[in-house]
């Protein structure tokens, strides 16, 4: 068996998190969970947007608790775009912050913002042949 991915977003603010991501990412609300998630079909992996209460435990194991202010943690999504430029526009007009200016690289453009929930995320904008230019073997 091949594995699946999919992709949940903590939310606190269900309606907010579908017009955020279903405006930046092009999606629409597919299958709702009573009041507390609907999924987003038709990316690379299927969105869930899950509402989660701010103050609620995260993980028993690390004693972490949900806030929706801006946080960091080492796992995040990025978004491959085609224009960059109008991505990030899109984004901050939608609700998201910038955390610094874009950076070019050899591989591409990426734009480092949080979502309205503070979940960080990248918009990516490749150039050439993408990862292709730095990979080695």
């Amino acid at each position: 068996m091949t594995p699946g991915i999919l992709i949940n977003i903590d939310v606190d603010d269900l309606d907010r998190a579908i017009a955020f991501y279903g405006a930046l990412l092009g999606l629409k609300a597919g299958r709702r969970f009573g009041t507390f998630g609907v999924e987003l079909p038709g990316g690379a992996a299927p969105i869930y947007l899950l509402v989660k209460a701010p103050g609620t435990v995260a993980s028993p194991a690390a004693g972490e608790h949900r806030r929706y202010t801006r946080h960091w943690t080492p796992v995040h999504l990025d978004f491959v775009v085609p224009d960059l430029d109008k991505a990030v526009a899109a984004a901050l007009a939608l609700g998201a912050k910038q955390d610094d200016p874009v950076a070019t690289h050899a591989w591409g453009c990426i734009a480092h913002l949080a979502d309205p929930f503070g979940h960080g995320f990248c918009l990516i904008q490749f150039l050439g042949r993408g990862y292709d230019e730095v990979a080695t073997g």
